[in-house]
C-alpha cells in the first residue's frame, strides 16, 4: 500500500532537516531557499511497541519486520507559487500528488538561519502556503465548473450536475480564503464527487513546530499562536526540535537514545510521534501476524474488513477467503501466545463482513 505524506513549508524552516532525521536518505539541507529541487522521498519505518513485545514471546527465526509509511520532502513554496514563482508549479504537482501534508513551521528564533521573508512568523507562514494551495485549488474548481456546466446544461447530465454542486461549494469557501477541507458536504454522493477532485487543500493536514532545544517539551508563545489559528480547522499540531532530533539520530544504540531523551525531559522522540501521527493522518491502521517463524506488521485503510486485509498478505488470500482466527493483542500478551488463547475460547473466527481492527492478531485461512 504505497501512500505518502509530503512535507512543506517555506524555505528553511527545517524541513529538510526534519526529512533526514526521517530517513537514511540524505536530502540536501543548507541555509538558502531552493536547496531542495527534486522531491525525496523515503520509506519510513513505524515504531510499533507491539512488535517488540510479540518478538519477546514468539522468538520468530525470520525476526520482526515493522510496517512502513513514505514520507517526500518537498521544496520551499515560496508567496507567487501557484503563478509560477520560485519553482511553483512543479512543487505544486508534488503535492497534488501526495494523499496527506505534513506542514512544517518555524516556530524558534535564530539570526544565523534566515528567514525567506525577514522575520519569524509561523501563522503568516501558514497563511502564505495557504494561500498559494487555495488559489490553485480555485484555478481548478473555475476550470470544472465551467466544464461542468456545459455537460449538464447539454445532455442532462446526473453526474454533472451533482459534481457542480460540489464545486460551487467549493468556489465560495475557496474566494473566501478558507481550505477546501473547511467545506461540509451533504451526502455520500458529494464526497465520492469531490474525492475525484483531488483538490490540494482538501488533503488532511498535521502542522509541525519546529522549535529549539528549549521549547522541546513545553511549547512557546510561536506554538501558541498556530494552536489558536488552526482551532478551527480539525487539524493536529505536533511540536518538535529538528536540530536536537538530528542529533537523536546521530547516537548509534538505542540506549543512548533514551538516555538523551530523558536529559531534555521527552519520553519519545519527536520522530516517533511524527511518523505515528502521519500513519494516523493516512488514515492507516496495522494488523499483525505472529508465530514462530516471523512477527510481522500489515497496513490497512481503517474500516476494511476481513478479505480485504487478506487480500494485503496476498491476492490469493482475498480471493479464496474463507474465514479469519483473530485474537486481540491484549490477550494475546498476557496469555502468553495463541495456544494459551486457543484453549482459553480468546480467538473468534470471523467472517466476510468482520471489520478488522488496529492491533488484531490474525490468521486467515482461504482456498483457491
Amino acid at each position: 500500500m504505497s501512500l505518502q505524506c509530503g512535507i512543506v513549508g517555506l524555505p528553511n524552516v527545517g524541513k529538510s532537516t526534519l526529512f533526514n532525521c526521517l530517513s537514511n536518505a540524505k536530502a540536501q539541507s543548507a541555509n538558502f531557499p531552493f536547496c531542495t529541487i527534486e522531491p525525496n522521498v523515503g520509506v519510513i519505518t513505524v515504531p510499533d511497541e507491539r512488535l517488540i513485545k510479540l518478538g519477546e514471546l514468539c522468538k520468530p527465526e525470520r525476526g520482526v519486520i515493522p510496517t512502513t509509511v513514505e514520507i517526500v520532502d518537498i521544496a520551499g513554496l515560496v508567496k507567487g507559487a501557484s503563478k509560477g514563482e520560485g519553482l511553483g508549479n512543479k512543487f505544486l504537482a508534488n503535492i497534488r500528488e501526495t494523499d496527506a501534508i505534513i506542514h512544517v513551521l518555524r516556530c524558534f528564533d535564530d539570526e544565523n538561519v534566515v528567514h525567506v521573508d525577514g522575520t519569524v512568523n509561523p501563522v503568516r507562514d501558514k497563511e502564505i502556503i495557504d494561500a498559494e494551495l487555495q488559489l490553485k485549488d480555485l484555478e481548478t474548481v473555475e476550470s470544472r465548473i465551467q466544464k461542468c456546466e456545459k455537460a449538464a446544461k447539454a445532455g442532462g447530465d446526473k453526474q454533472a450536475k451533482l459534481q457542480l454542486e460540489v464545486l460551487v461549494k467549493y468556489r465560495e469557501a475557496l474566494s473566501q480564503g478558507k481550505n477546501a477541507r473547511t467545506v461540509e458536504l451533504d451526502n455520500k454522493d458529494q464526497e465520492a464527487a469531490a474525492r475525484d477532485l483531488f483538490l490540494l487543500t482538501n488533503k488532511p493536514v498535521m502542522y509541525v513546530c519546529n522549535v529549539d532545544e528549549a521549547a522541546a517539551v513545553t511549547g512557546n508563545a510561536y506554538v501558541e499562536q498556530v494552536k489558536e489559528a488552526v482551532k478551527d480547522e480539525d487539524a493536529q499540531v505536533l511540536v518538535l526540535a529538528a536540530k536536537i532530533e538530528s542529533e537523536i539520530a546521530e547516537l548509534e544504540t538505542y540506549e543512548e537514545r533514551q538516555m538523551f531523551l530523558e536529559e531534555i525531559g521527552l519520553q519519545e522522540s519527536g520522530v516517533n510521534r511524527l511518523i505515528k501521527a502521519a500513519y494516523a493522518l493516512l488514515n492507516l491502521r496495522t494488523f499483525l501476524t505472529a508465530g514462530s517463524d516471523e512477527v510481522r506488521a500489515w497496513t490497512f485503510k481503517a474500516g476494511a474488513k476481513a478479505p480485504q486485509c487478506a487480500g494485503v498478505i496476498h491476492t490469493d488470500f482475498e480471493r479464496g477467503f474463507i474465514r479469519a482466527e483473530v485474537i486481540k493483542y491484549d490477550d494475546f500478551v498476557a496469555l502468553g501466545g495463541e495456544a494459551a488463547c486457543r484453549a482459553a475460547g480468546k480467538l473468534a473466527t470471523e467472517g466476510k463482513d468482520y471489520v478488522v481492527q488496529d492491533g488484531d492478531i490474525m490468521h486467515f485461512l482461504f482456498n483457491v
